[in-house]
């Protein structure tokens, strides 16, 4: 009976029944009830310890609740009672006495942060009523997400989740306002004198934003123009504030089609599709503060996006809700920071942005933000609605066109920065550069005075750059040195000397980094040395001499200055060339002879200083040509002429790049009077070397040529060489006495 009542197990009690004996049976009995005794004690601790721990969690959230809502309401007290001692006493409080320190002391901000809840979902309730518009996709969302946060329990990650989304969601801005600025007569009057104010140069650049100001103001004026005509009153479509069914039933019925349709005339508006503005250079040329300029034209707000090393995917397009700390992409936060749909946002050093890998390809995800046709609905991952991007004025950066993929570059309206002339750099550090340094130092120009002489030995020897960023750093020192002296109190013996003199630089910046060349230098011709142009690696133009000599061996032509195989193709184009027209050069006694071979053989060798700088590219293919006719015919080119172009083996000049910092080096040499550059650069030259202000004072004379027969023609003396007229070929044949065709500046 005793077994049957205690609930014993099915085995337990076959056990009991099996065993025949009244002692065994007793016995078993009796370990059966002791097994059901520590079993029930067993349950009962478990219990009583989740029973506790239940009641313990219960009572926790209760206190909390009954501290939150006291608080709220001391709070709440405490405000009313300073509104209302300020209201009573305005005397007091305008001279600033209180007689009741807690009237002192305002209500800190964090109350409505910490314990106002239901003061939070109130106002995200009012910003979507009154931000979103009715019938968008974004208010869709957001009441959708509104309902489900309202649904989650307090404190739940969810909501915390949903929140954060909501308040991202009605940061953005969803609408623009009217641009008075640009509306105003006199907008791109100010607009150049902004871009003159900030910038020195830059024609090119400057006369392109000024067409895009042009555009931009037309635009904007035709759609104010067309709002007027339409006309609708401001009351016939009122935004107010919904109540929690109200704005369910908006999102359940939808908004009534008038209503819709209203709205959508009154937010009608002609899209200007801002550029794509690619500015390519070397870096200190002033590209990033060229887009803070145009925003300050445009009076909108300026962002700056930093693309170097950036190698996810999700920097540009945001990180999807479901992973943990999501957030938007880099372009919706910097809208949010704008406050507006039609920013100035620089894309800054596109061209160091990383390739694809397992996070994606960040470049392939800027093809939709740089796209006028797609961006109008831009979808970022995280905020999961269409954004319009067509308004927002887009400038990237790179010092290098490589790097960028062709797609990516294909969207993008390339223009080239090639850098400043030494006189635009002097006018810079007089007018911009010395200014600030003296301000960053705590001195003024009284303190210090940098002539232009100085100036000048500064830029020639310690910063050869396409940019300014190396002159700031070396006038910071020279402004620094000056300072220690001003600091040091002053002896009988020396007194404080504000100016800044020749002997005092080499103290100051070391040694001269580059030496000057000097005329002598290009005046000193030798058999088989020619002087070409060429590009340095920072944008900076400078002469290279090209030098040969011939040395025992088979007819080989033997190559050494790090070379690349682009120039080392142009080296052996030109030895085609001479070997081909040797004979009428008057270097071979037959049309069949070798050069090289004849009357025995000999190795050419073609050298270019500085071998530790990697050198290549094809225009030194005219200057390996005549040194190779100087080396081996004896003749010596004329003193002071350097020369670039592309050599072809019919013996054309074929354009090259980099003809403003190659003439501008040439010039800067001091011995370099006439350079040669190709017939189809001219556009180059009269636009970024004369510029439309003119530029009589270049210092050096440029001769376009067109053949290599135009070229010896500049370079060597008149009959240096007997040329065989009647063996020259139609294209460039010369009659004694005849000026080549050309066009001289």
């Amino acid at each position: 009976m005793i077994i049957a009542v205690i609930g014993a197990d099915f085995e337990d009690r076959l056990a009991y029944l099996s065993t025949p004996q009244p002692e065994q049976r007793l016995q078993r009995a009796v370990d059966i009830i002791a097994k059901k005794v520590v079993l029930t004690e067993i349950n009962d601790t478990v219990s009583k310890n989740v029973e506790e721990s239940v009641t313990k969690q219960q009572r926790e959230f209760y206190l909390r609740q009954q501290k939150a809502v006291i608080e709220r309401e001391l709070a709440t007290i405490h405000r009313e009672r300073v509104k209302t001692n300020q209201s009573s006493s305005p005397i007091s409080h305008s001279l600033g006495q209180t007689s009741d320190p807690a009237v002192s002391n305002p209500a800190s901000d964090l109350d409505d942060e910490e314990f106002n809840d239901q003061d939070d979902l109130s106002d995200l309730r009012f910003k979507i009523s009154s931000i979103l518009k009715p019938g968008t996709e974004e208010r869709k969302l957001a009441v959708r997400e509104f309902k489900r946060m309202k649904r989650s329990p307090t404190g739940s990650v969810e909501g915390g989740v949903l929140r954060n989304y909501l308040e991202w969601l009605l940061a953005l801005p969803w609408d623009n306002g009217e641009n008075a600025a640009m509306l105003d007569d006199g907008f791109l009057e100010r607009a150049r004198e902004q871009l003159e104010k900030d910038h020195f140069g830059l024609e090119k650049i400057k006369r392109r934003l000024l067409e895009y100001l042009a555009v931009a103001r037309l635009k904007e004026r035709e759609a104010l123009k067309e709002r007027e005509e339409q006309a609708i009153p401001e009351n016939e479509v009122s935004v107010r504030p919904l109540t929690d069914d109200a704005l369910d039933k908006a999102q359940l019925e939808g908004i009534a089609k008038d209503s819709l349709d209203m709205a959508t005339k009154k937010s009608k508006r002609i899209v200007n599709k801002g550029p794509i503005l690619l500015l390519h250079g070397p870096p200190g040329v002033g590209k990033t503060s060229i887009a803070q300029s145009l925003a300050k034209a445009l009076n909108r707000p300026f962002q700056r996006i930093s693309l170097g090393g950036i190698r996810d995917e999700a920097e540009i397009r945001g990180h999807r809700r479901t992973y943990v700390a999501s957030g938007p992409g880099n372009i919706v936060q910097a809208l949010k920071k704008a406050g507006r749909l039609d920013p100035v946002i620089l894309l800054d050093e596109i061209d160091k942005i990383s390739q694809a890998n397992y996070h994606g390809d960040p470049a392939a995800a800027l093809l939709e933000v740089l796209d006028p046709e797609q961006n109008w609905s831009f979808m970022d991952h995280y905020i999961n609605t269409p954004i319009d991007l067509s308004q927002v004025t887009f400038i990237a950066t790179a010092n290098s066109l490589d790097t960028i993929s062709a797609p990516l570059l294909d969207r993008c309206e390339v223009v080239s920065l090639s850098g400043y002339t030494q006189e635009e750099k002097l006018v810079i550090a007089k007018k911009w550069l010395i200014p600030k340094v003296l301000k960053q130092n705590g001195f003024d120009e009284q303190r210090c005075q940098i002539s232009d002489e100085v100036l000048a030995r500064i830029v020639d020897g310690w910063t050869r750059e396409a940019g300014v960023r190396g002159l700031e750093r070396e006038i910071s020192a020279v402004v620094r040195f000056k300072v220690v002296q001003w600091s040091e109190p002053p002896t009988p013996d020396m007194k404080y000397d504000p100016v800044v003199h020749h002997e005092d630089l080499e103290m100051i910046l070391g040694l001269e980094r580059y030496s000057a060349e000097s005329e002598e230098d290009f005046n000193v011709t030798n058999r088989g040395v020619v002087f070409g142009l060429v590009v340095m690696g920072q944008g900076y133009g400078g002469v290279l001499p090209v030098e040969t000599a011939i040395v025992p061996g088979s007819g080989k032509l033997t190559l050494t200055g790090s070379l690349g195989d682009v120039i080392r193709e142009s080296a052996e184009i030109a030895l085609a060339w001479v070997k081909a027209n040797a004979y009428t050069l008057g270097i071979t006694p037959s049309p069949s002879d070798d050069p090289l071979k004849h009357p025995h053989p000999i190795d050419v060798h073609l050298h270019l200083p500085a071998g530790a700088q990697k050198k290549d590219g094809p225009s030194a293919g005219i200057a390996m040509a005549c040194a190779f006719i100087s080396l081996l015919s004896g003749e010596k080119v004329k003193p002071g002429i350097a020369m670039t172009g592309e050599i072809s083996l019919r013996g054309n000049v074929l354009p090259v790049g980099g003809i403003k910092e190659k003439v501008l080096g040439a010039a800067r040499s001091g011995g370099i009077k006439k350079v040669l550059v190709p017939r189809r650069n001219r556009k180059e030259v009269e636009e970024d070397v004369f510029g439309p202000k003119g530029g009589e004072n270049v210092g050096v004379q440029v001769v376009f040529v067109g053949s290599v027969w135009e070229v010896l023609e500049e370079v060597f003396e008149e009959g240096a060489f007997g040329i065989r007229k009647n063996d020259r070929d139609g294209q460039g044949r010369r009659a004694i006495g005849v000026v080549p065709v050309e066009s001289r500046l």
